[in-house]
This record gives C-alpha cells, sequence and structure tokens, in this order.
C-alpha cells in the first residue's frame, strides 16, 4: 500500500445509568491509528498518548490481536506493517478504550485487504472479541445507540441526539479494570429493582427521541450496577449527587467506571468542576474532560 490508512474511532461512555449492557454514547475524544504496508514481513507498532509507557508493542496489543483477526478471515497476507497508534482515552476507567482499539484494528486489517468495513460486519467482529455490544455499537456508529442480542442475532439502533447536549466525564486517579467491576453484580435482582431499570431504559430512550431534556435526571438513575460498583470507587454516590445539585441534566457511572458522566447543556462546565470538587472530599484527585458528543463514530481516511 503506497499511501497510508488513517483511522479514527472515539471513545465511548456505556450503560448511561439503567440501560445496561444495552445503551452506549460516543464522545468526541479519540484513538487514531495510521498503517503504512511496505515490502517484507512483519509487524511493528508505535504508541503515543494514553497508554504509551504500559501497552504491549506487539501481538499482545488489541490493536495487533483484531488487524491480524480481520486479516485471517480475509485471507490476505499484508507485506511489513508499520501501526502508529496515539490514544486520547484514558485506560481503565469506563471510557471504552479496548473497543476503540479493537474496532480500529478490525477496520483496518478489512481495509488492508480490500473490502468496506461493513458497520454491520465491523460491529458483529467487534462483540465477539469485545463480548458485549453497549462500546462497540457508538464507537462504529456515532451518536447515542442502543444494542441488543438475541441469542446468535444483533440488533443495534442509532437513536436522536438531542440539540444542545454536552458530556463532562471527570476521571479519578485510579483504575478499574472491567472483570473486577463485574465481579461484583449479583447473579440474581430484585424484582423490583429490575422495573426501576426497566422503566428507566424506556424513559432515558424516550426522552432522547423526543429531546426531552428535563427527564434525563430521572432516566439515568440505576440500581442494577451502580450500588454494587459503589464499594469499589469511594466518594462515588456523592459524586453523582453533586452533578445533579450542581446543575447536570442526568450523571451515572461511566461503563464500568471509575469515571462519572454528566450531561449537561452546551456551555456548562459547573457540575463537573462540582464532581471534581466532590472527590477532592474524598481525598481523591481527577481530572475534568469536557466533550462534545461524536456524530461520525468510525472515520477512515486513504493516502494524504
Amino acid at each position: 500500500m503506497a499511501s497510508p490508512l488513517r483511522l479514527r474511532a472515539p471513545a465511548t461512555t456505556a450503560n448511561l445509568g439503567p440501560g445496561f449492557d444495552c445503551l452506549g454514547l460516543a464522545l468526541g475524544l479519540y484513538l487514531h491509528l495510521e498503517v503504512r504496508e511496505e515490502k517484507g514481513a512483519g509487524l511493528e507498532l508505535r504508541i503515543s498518548g494514553e497508554g504509551a509507557h504500559t501497552l504491549p508493542r506487539d501481538q499482545g496489543n488489541l490493536i495487533c490481536q483484531s488487524l491480524l483477526r480481520a486479516l485471517a478471515q480475509t485471507g490476505y497476507t499484508p507485506g511489513h506493517l508499520l501501526l502508529s497508534s496515539h490514544s486520547q482515552i484514558p485506560l481503565a476507567a469506563g471510557l471504552g478504550s479496548s473497543a476503540a482499539a479493537r474496532v480500529a484494528g478490525l477496520a483496518a486489517g478489512l481495509l488492508l485487504a480490500g473490502q468496506e468495513p461493513d458497520p454491520d460486519r465491523l460491529i458483529a467482529l467487534a462483540v465477539e472479541e469485545e463480548g458485549h455490544p453497549d462500546n462497540v455499537a457508538p464507537c462504529i456508529l456515532g451518536g447515542f445507540a442502543l444494542a441488543v442480542r438475541d441469542q446468535d442475532r444483533l440488533s443495534c439502533l442509532r437513536l436522536p441526539t438531542p440539540a444542545g447536549l454536552q458530556a463532562l466525564v471527570v476521571v479519578p486517579d485510579f483504575a478499574l479494570p472491567t472483570p473486577r467491576a463485574r465481579e461484583v453484580l449479583p447473579a440474581q435482582v430484585d424484582l423490583a429493582d429490575a422495573v426501576f431499570n426497566q422503566s428507566r431504559t424506556a424513559l432515558l430512550a424516550a426522552a432522547l427521541a423526543l429531546g426531552r431534556l428535563e427527564l434525563l435526571k430521572s432516566a439515568m438513575q440505576d440500581r442494577l450496577h451502580q450500588p454494587y460498583r459503589a464499594p469499589l470507587i469511594p466518594g462515588l454516590e456523592d459524586v453523582l449527587k453533586a452533578a445533579l445539585k450542581a446543575g447536570a441534566l442526568g450523571a451515572s457511572l461511566s461503563g464500568a467506571g471509575p469515571a462519572v458522566l454528566a450531561l449537561v447543556r452546551q456551555g456548562e462546565t459547573h457540575p463537573g468542576l462540582a464532581m471534581q470538587e466532590a472527590w477532592q472530599r474524598h481525598r481523591i484527585s481527577s481530572r475534568l474532560l469536557v466533550l462534545e458528543l461524536d456524530q461520525q463514530g468510525l472515520q477512515v481516511e486513504r493516502g494524504g
């Protein structure tokens, strides 16, 4: 391949409170991947940005794993591959860093083989690797996405994005690996809690579809996963309350955490500062990310 291939995959926040493993949102924070194919054989990966000092630079890296898997499926044997990755997405924070890496790698592999990364095919491949679609779907489609599995069938829908909405994400100064956050979830839940979440998930989808931002505060409440993960995230309840008290439209744990998401009207930052102050009271430092909602999903640029 004479000219480079460039891909951009957005960060994502999953669940949005009650939509456990089925709702997600793409954020304006990105993993950038450039791929060059040269004469010879082998694979070389250069990493900068988040994870530059900790992520593997060989086939243990998620980008490499996914790219090679896509190539194996197509039967294409490439020349020497030079990969350059730069990520803005914090690791182990609940912002879809692994989904972005897998999506970028899979799409790059298909493109190297001369195949277009059809969204449905790409989502299916990425879910096989990632295990759940709530980060994968918005990463590929952009915006708010609903992803539901029915046995072997996966249905993904992009929901309307109300105008004037912005995300504030506060990332505490500690990591929480997703497997650890899933370990604490119960195998069974109370019927009242299931009904509570079912009604809030329906309300959230309706609020987005109708642009009823005033409903987000109630719609983003959860009883299925946040209460069980709270002991792993000191100060979580205080941080959520601080966001709402400061005027956030709605707030929730971002994915498995520990980052916390607040949805606000465009230009508002006070809820994010209030969340930082709440964590500081628990002697936890944090960083505030003021993010637009990504509407494009995975982007590909050829040549140049």
